[in-house]
């Protein structure tokens, strides 16, 4: 009983693990999914802390919007956040 059990896990931790790693792009007007080696903030840390990590950005724009959404930008990556935490970090380029 407990070999299936542990082979079920091993194969939904796999799954978990290509998704983390993958990035939602457009090409030519359609939108297609790929695996990123980009590594980006995780979401629900604070501007401190990814400034701390991946130093200045190279853009900041001002917080739009209620709740406030900012935007900084990085070379290969551009993260949102709401108020001092991030939302979402979205890799950019070819």
């Amino acid at each position: 009983m407990k070999l299936p059990l542990i082979s079920l896990s091993l194969a939904l931790a796999s799954c978990v693990a290509a998704v983390a790693f993958a990035e939602t792009v457009v090409v030519d007007d359609q939108v297609m999914v790929r695996a990123s080696t980009v590594e980006r903030p995780a979401r629900g840390i604070t501007m401190t802390a990814v400034e701390a990590k991946f130093g200045s950005p190279a853009n900041r724009y001002a917080a739009v919007g209620t709740p406030p959404i900012t935007r900084w930008d990085y070379a290969g990556f551009v993260v949102y956040f709401e108020h001092e935490r991030v939302i979402d970090a979205v890799a950019i380029g070819p």
